[in-house]
């Protein structure tokens, strides 16, 4: 329920008009799929009938009628894919939307990875449970959809068909509709036996999608810190990490394994019966004469059509557990999501308190940092900082980066008060600027603003400023950039997407800790060269840092 609460808000979105349409024009040819069905079902019956009768003009009308039977079935199946697609497509775009504009909002991305709770990998999350839960809810709802209509009109044919037999067992009664109450029974064991056969399934294929995402987050990892696994020989511990994450897999993979050996067993068994057993038990009426062969062969379809969609949940095990399973893994993320908001709203709680004043100062005022539930690592810190001030801080490097997080407001958890100055140019500078893959340099550098917001004569001067010309002629050119540029280059690029910015409040933390003692003083140089009016707080071990900044702050 909670997923329908949260994603079936879909129909009520900006599109509703669109969307309801492809709704119902969805519903519409799931009705004609059923119509074709019947009219197979009749047309199977009156073929049988021209057979045993030896009509060749009888079998002739029927060849001519299945063409026109085809030709409509093939119409209707063909746009009813097409439109089941496009509403997939649609509502997982809507879903994948809303959930990334939750997670990728204000910092709650960084936050929820420090809440207790299951919500692991959102990427896969997003990328993967999301398209399940969506593309899966539709397939699973149009199946039963069709059931319900292919019970409805099936259970109709079989009652007419089944007529009144005599029964005899205690006291003598006539029971009509034998086929549709055999049918009932036979598929309602059936759902029954398969519904438990099928519970280990859904547990362990809930533990295989989160083993599967730890390995490849593992793997992701590596790749990305493959220059510092490299240069501290970690591979032989890589391996290790690897094949225990792998192990998890192998694992749960061994339960599934047994869990699909008695679903395959059962459905094996339940398959073969069901191409017989109608037959069997519409027979003995055919062999006395009281029904023809069309009308036997007409019952034993009939049977199957309703005993299959009485079967929908058995059907449909595995790919309900696959559903739940992301269903539950998207839920729980946007739980956790909640979870941020309500810590953080919560009233009783003393979290950070961060303002934006009117006045051109940066203050911090009875200011405590503390972990999330642990220990507090500063506290009494007050300073006032005024436009233009050059703050170096000291001690802990760790604490100073997560009071420049808390300016952020990415980290509340501590008390006091951070007074923000009137200024939303706050630019912060952490140790490897992010360059966005699979983008050109160009683009890379601009980011977060576009390619164009800055003029092919800024980004070169700016190259050059920083002593990367040599990058210049791969403005254009697309790249992993983590991977492709040093350190060093990438801290370079974080200047000069600096000095294209021109903030006005700079916050520095280890920014150019790769360059040498000389390279990272000409940094500084830079910033009071070409933003003489900055104001900048800095976090770095350059033995004479001190000359460059004014003022001090020891955490």
């Amino acid at each position: 329920m909670d997923f329908v609460r949260f994603a079936g808000r879909f129909w009520f979105s900006e599109n509703k008009g669109t969307i309801r349409l492809s709704t119902a024009f969805l519903i519409g040819l799931t009705v004609l799929q059923i119509v074709m069905a019947v009219l197979v079902n009749k047309w199977n019956a009156a073929l049988f009938d021209a057979i045993e009768q030896h009509s060749m003009s009888g079998l002739t009308r029927q060849i001519l009628l299945l063409l026109v039977i085809m030709v409509a079935n093939i119409a209707i199946t063909v746009a009813h894919l097409t439109v089941k697609r496009k509403l997939m497509i649609d509502w997982r775009t809507w879903l994948t939307e809303k959930v990334t504009d939750r997670w990728m909002n204000d910092g709650r991305h960084y936050l929820v990875s420090h809440m207790p709770g299951e919500h692991d990998n959102p990427d896969e999350r997003i990328a993967e449970d999301c398209r399940i839960a969506t593309e899966s809810a539709i397939s699973l709802g149009h199946s039963l959809f069709y059931s319900c209509l292919s019970l409805i009109s099936f259970t109709q044919i079989l009652w007419s068909l089944s007529g009144v037999v005599t029964v005899d067992f205690i006291f003598e009664f006539n029971l009509h509709g034998h086929l549709v109450w055999i049918a009932v029974i036979y598929a309602g064991l059936a759902s029954w036996l398969g519904w438990l056969v099928g519970i280990p399934l859904t547990r362990a294929t809930n533990a295989n999608q989160t083993a599967e995402a730890n390995f490849r987050s593992g793997l992701i990892d590596a790749r990305e810190n493959s220059q510092a696994i490299a240069l501290i020989e970690g591979e032989s511990f890589e391996k290790k990490r690897f094949k225990a994450l792998f192990d998890q897999i192998r694992e749960v993979w061994s339960l599934q394994t047994t869990a699909w050996q008695y679903i395959l067993a059962f459905s094996t068994g339940y398959g073969l019966l069901s191409m017989a057993f109608p037959i069997l038990v519409s027979s003995p009426r055919y062999i006395t004469g009281a029904i023809t062969l069309g009308a036997l062969m007409q019952s034993a379809q009939a049977f199957q059509e309703m005993a299959s969609a009485l079967s929908w949940p058995i059907n449909n095990l595995a790919s309900i557990a696959l559903w739940r399973a992301s269903v539950e893994r998207v839920l729980n993320l946007i739980k956790a999501l909640d979870t941020v908001d309500e810590e953080i709203t919560k009233p009783e709680h003393h979290w950070i308190v961060v303002e934006q004043t009117d006045k051109p100062v940066l203050a911090f005022r009875d200011l405590t940092i503390a972990k999330l539930n642990g220990p507090v690592l500063a506290s009494g810190i007050n300073m006032e900082i005024e436009q233009g001030d050059h703050v170096l801080i000291t001690g802990n490097t760790f604490t100073g980066a997560k009071l420049f997080r808390a300016i952020a407001q990415l980290r509340p958890w501590g008390t006091g008060k951070i007074e923000l100055p009137n200024d939303d140019r706050l630019f912060f500078m952490p140790p490897r600027p992010h360059l966005p893959a699979n983008l050109s340099l160009r683009e890379a550098i601009c980011y977060p603003q576009t390619g164009t917001s800055f003029t092919d004569e800024d980004l070169k001067r700016t190259l050059k400023i920083v002593e990367l010309e040599h990058l210049i002629d791969q403005l254009d050119n697309v790249d992993i950039w983590t991977r492709s540029l040093s350190r060093e280059e990438q801290q370079r690029l974080g200047m000069v997407r600096l000095l294209l910015n021109k903030p006005h409040w700079i916050f520095i933390q280890e920014a150019f800790d790769s360059l040498d003692a000389l390279g990272e003083e000409n940094m500084l140089r830079l910033i009071l060269q070409h933003l003489p009016n900055a104001t900048f707080l800095s976090i770095t071990k350059l033995e004479n840092a001190a000359m460059f900044h004014k003022k001090f702050l020891e955490l």
